[in-house]
């Protein structure tokens, strides 16, 4: 395999600054251990609902832009020019309307994990565990995987190290503050690992412009960047004449602009309003106006990737052509052990080749921290599905101890199923990884984004509706997922033999067939059946946000589930009167956040009723402040994607 590393290798310095900022990470998660509740549910899955605005919107764009993104959007860059920056651009619409829309509707609800909202939405537990069990798949399928194999990857490349190696010294520090410190560690860590994310992306955006002779050297120079090695008489190595326009041809292009516009917004809607990785952080926000700057910040910060991470990858294919845009499977087997293409290494080779000496080391932890700050999200949301949906509704009489344990135990497991998915992502979507998440999500994630929609805004949906909604819809969905691993895209050169409804249907307008079939099936079968109950309705929809809870005995019905939050009050140990463990027992429970406080045994109360009122309530001064940021934000996100399209 040919070295990416050659005259750039990493030296003392760089090992030094990547040090430095392991030291950074663990003092800021330990900083953040002191300072939260880790003893309590709430306080290890929600830190405590104490979070201001900076630290959530932070926490918001680092979860979102991960590894995977590092590596894969400056690598779709490099093979197909700017369009998948649409992809980035429609989260800055996305995470607003969380804030202003879907965010409102959570709180009131009082809900910790968004398959708990669907459970009380629509009162039944197949529809709740069939998400629930559904987005830890989408987790590892689209999450956990890619960023571990991209994070992998650059490592690799740049160290020469095993890739599985590498996996296993990433995942031990990203466990090591996941499990001991809970959100709030994640959180903060998150805000930190941004400042060094794009720190360093900026700096190496620099020293690209610097090499490749300016902004209109990148026009120019991209459309020449073509490998010497390829095939005659195609169009592979070939630059596409729509590079530099992310609108381009509704037929017989790679991202047509009608699906851009309804294909995409529907799973991106999943992912930034009804996602658990990215509500749980608007959900830890102390008060609504904090959650609102933090999506604002959050939106702010997205319009930063198309200049840091993609136009470097396309700078990257100009100055690097014959091994970023190789287009002769034993090159690119050669270049990257990847007979598809080698895009996915623009950024790597950027990395090593161009930075000097401790730069390199600073870009590394970039590439850390852009992997552990994804993964950590990621985890803790996870085990927060896994421990208040799939555990606690098995277990209803699981004390704060074991639930917390529980989540604990569930990060280690998801991590070893998701490294068997690795290898699968590597033979995906021809080499970008980019375009594998975004495929992938456009199978899985349209019905239960439009069972979140129908549930929050017609209020007529029932829980028959809704399952058999997402149901069907998911059906649909993961027969054209396998048909795409059946028949996987050919190489530039080779016929292609795919059916008809994979090479003719393209994924995002897939992804509107898919959201109108399930739409079709919760309306109708909805109407077909009862009505839903008033418990199900009220503090649960936009329109009966603020409304009075509706007592069961009111209701004349038994609720389906118990309040979320309702709890048998227990010590914070496994056992009230067990002895008084050993110094270095002690340690460990403190370590992961479960000291042994005793309290009192009192008769079990009433679990409290979240009150909509105080959830809800904004300063009116910073609510106008907020909306007037929200007015200038739109319009600066309406000015660049007009500009570029």
């Amino acid at each position: 395999m040919t070295t990416v590393a050659g005259s750039g290798a990493f030296d003392g310095v760089d090992i030094a600054v990547l040090v430095l900022y392991f030291v950074l990470v663990l003092a800021v998660g330990f900083w953040s251990m002191c300072r939260t509740k880790r003893g309590t549910v709430e306080g290890y899955f929600l830190a405590g609902k104490s979070m201001t605005w900076w630290p959530v919107g932070a926490s918001l764009f680092s979860s979102n832009v991960g590894s995977g993104h590092l590596i894969g959007l400056a690598g779709s860059g490099a093979a197909a020019g700017i369009g998948a920056i649409a992809y980035e651009w429609n989260g800055m619409f996305m995470v607003l309307l969380l804030a202003w829309i879907f965010l409102p509707i959570y709180l009131a609800a009082g809900v910790t994990t968004m398959p708990e909202y669907l459970q009380r939405r629509y009162s039944g537990r197949r529809t709740h565990l069939f998400i629930a069990v559904l987005s830890l798949f989408i987790y590892i399928f689209t999450k956990i995987s890619v960023d571990m194999y991209a994070g992998a990857l650059f490592i690799k490349m740049a160290l020469q190290w095993d890739i599985y190696l590498a996996l296993v010294l990433l995942l031990a520090v990203t466990a090591l503050y996941t499990v001991a410190g809970g959100l709030a560690a994640v959180i903060y860590t998150d805000a930190a690992q941004t400042v060094v994310m794009l720190g360093g992306a900026l700096v190496l955006m620099a020293f690209s412009f610097v090499k490749v002779g300016g902004w209109d050297a990148l026009f120019e120079g991209y459309m020449k960047a073509i490998p010497s090695l390829r095939a005659p008489n195609t169009t592979c190595g070939l630059p596409r004449g729509d590079s530099f326009h992310i609108f381009r041809h509704p037929v017989d292009s790679d991202l047509p602009w009608p699906g851009l516009i309804v294909g995409m917004s529907v799973p991106s809607m999943w992912y930034w309003c009804s996602d658990q990785v990215i509500v749980q952080r608007s959900l830890a926000a102390k008060t609504l106006t904090h959650a609102k700057g933090g999506s604002l910040l959050a939106a702010y910060l997205k319009i930063l990737p198309f200049f840091a991470i993609m136009l470097p990858g396309m700078i990257s294919r100009i100055l690097y052509t014959d091994d970023v845009a190789c287009a002769d499977p034993e090159l690119c087997q050669r270049v990257c052990q990847n007979p598809l293409g080698c895009s996915d290494t623009a950024y790597v080779r950027l990395v090593v080749e161009l930075l000097p000496t401790g730069l390199r080391g600073l870009m590394m932890a970039v590439m850390i921290a852009a992997l552990v700050s994804s993964l950590t999200s990621v985890f803790n949301s996870a085990s927060t599905i896994f421990t208040m949906d799939l555990w606690k509704t098995f277990r209803s009489g699981a004390t704060e101890w074991e639930l917390m344990i529980v989540g604990r135990v569930f990060v280690l497991a998801l991590v070893a199923v998701s490294v068997l998915w690795i290898p699968v992502i590597q033979a995906s979507q021809g080499g970008q990884l980019f375009i594998y998440i975004q495929s992938i999500s456009t199978y899985l994630q349209p019905p239960v984004s439009i069972i979140f929609f129908l549930g929050c805004f017609w209020t007529r949906t029932n829980e028959k509706g809704a399952f058999w909604g997402v149901a069907v819809g998911l059906m649909v969905g993961c027969t054209r997922m396998v048909l795409d691993f059946i028949y996987p895209a050919p190489a530039c050169f080779e016929p292609d033999r795919r059916p008809a409804v994979v090479v003719s249907f393209h994924y995002l307008y897939f992804s509107t067939l898919l959201s109108l079939i399930t739409l079709t099936v919760a309306v109708l079968v909805s109407l077909a059946t009862e009505k839903p109950r008033a418990e199900q309705l009220d503090r649960l929809t936009w329109f009966t946000r603020l409304a009075p809870r509706v007592p069961p005995e009111v209701a004349g019905q038994e609720m389906a589930a118990p309040e979320p939050m309702e709890r048998p009050p227990v010590l914070s140990g496994p056992d009230a009167g067990a002895p008084r463990p050993s110094g270095l027992c002690s340690t460990f429970y403190w370590l992961c956040g479960m000291e042994r406080r005793p309290r009192p045994r009192e008769a079990p109360s009433e679990p409290a009723v979240p009150a909509a009122s105080a959830d809800l309530r904004e300063d009116p001064r910073l609510k106008k402040v907020v909306d007037a940021n929200l007015l200038l934000c739109l319009s600066v996100a309406v000015f660049i994607v007009g500009y570029w399209a």
